[in-house]
């Protein structure tokens, strides 16, 4: 079953039984040793799940749940470690989607969790729409159920924040996104670390991540006209997508063109669905914008870098 959250739409498997975890990761294509997220119903007793639940961990929930916050925690034993990745820590969150909640509500009594890693094959673009979810799985009848929910509100996965290590690293941030390291500061009051070596494996934070058939490429702005020109005279096609004006440039230029949001949470909303348009147009490359640097912007520019992470050295390939 695949039901929307407020971040992207998710593959839901009960968390606690390893056969309908397993049944997840064959359906992605995802290693086994990449951990799932277990959604819970708000209100849920997060010490359930966890050895235990720190401090900076309860005001975290106060401040953020329902919400696009996950939480890394020390496993409790009782808990399978399949949908951990055989780790012994566990990614929890309360989605603020309606129907997550009445999802998560009625199952179990509102008790139990749902491990939902984004429901696309592994490594690809993450769906923020029901339709996207069917383009990606087809008529795969191991999906029975897509429930629609609209389009996800936020657009990108959720923060993921370690606090397995708090005691001896204190908070560290795993994978940005649209709650900021300097909002958890403000509750917790420490800016999170970046993540170090020896930080728990987490979802969606492969170097390779949320990448369309076609390659991307990542452009400053002021080598954009530049690049798109030189890309057409030697018979490239090319899919352009970009928040600032491109003035001077043809449409000819471009096989097929998005104009992005200038906002970091609008540009967020709409990412995963701009990515998804412009790989319909079958183009050789896809040229974005590199979008601005900052606080605001940092989970966008995560995931624009993992999904041009296997382009790299195309564009001066395509330019020879």
């Amino acid at each position: 079953m695949a039901f929307p959250t407020e971040t992207v739409y998710g593959l839901g498997a009960d968390a606690e039984n390893p056969d309908a975890v397993a049944a997840v990761y064959a359906l992605k294509g995802r290693p086994s040793g990449h951990p799932l997220i277990v959604h819970l119903a708000q209100g849920a007793d997060a010490s359930y799940w966890a050895e235990a639940v720190p401090d900076e961990a309860k005001r975290l929930i106060a401040a953020f749940w329902p919400g696009p916050l996950t939480l890394i925690l020390r496993r409790a034993e009782h808990i399978p470690s399949a949908v951990a990745g055989g780790q012994s820590t566990i990614g929890v969150r309360c989605p603020s989607h309606p129907v997550a909640q009445a999802l998560l509500a009625a199952f179990k009594g509102g008790k139990g969790g749902v491990a939902a890693p984004s429901a696309n094959v592994f490594g690809h673009v993450s769906p923020t729409q029901a339709r996207h979810v069917r383009d990606e799985f087809g008529d795969d009848s191991r999906l029975a159920v897509v429930l629609d929910g609209g389009q996800s509100e936020v657009g990108i996965e959720s923060t993921i924040l370690d606090l397995s290590r708090v005691e001896t690293q204190g908070p560290v941030l795993l994978r940005p996104g649209s709650i900021s390291a300097a909002d958890i500061a403000d509750v917790i009051g420490v800016m999170p670390a970046k993540a170090d070596a020896a930080a728990p494996r987490a979802s969606g934070t492969l170097e390779s991540h949320y990448a369309p058939h076609t390659p991307v490429v990542l452009v400053p702005a002021f080598e954009m006209a530049g690049v798109l020109a030189r890309l057409k005279a030697r018979g490239r096609r090319a899919a352009v997508m970009y928040y600032s004006p491109l003035l001077d440039v043809p449409d000819a230029f471009f096989l097929a063109r998005l104009v992005m949001p200038s906002s970091a949470p609008d540009y967020s909303h709409e990412l995963y669905a701009a990515l998804r348009s412009l790989d319909e147009a079958l183009a050789d490359v896809i040229v974005v914008e590199r979008p601005p640097q900052g606080a605001a912007w940092d989970g966008v520019n995560d995931r624009l870098r993992r999904a041009a992470h296997d382009a790299s050295g195309l564009l001066e390939e395509l330019l020879a």
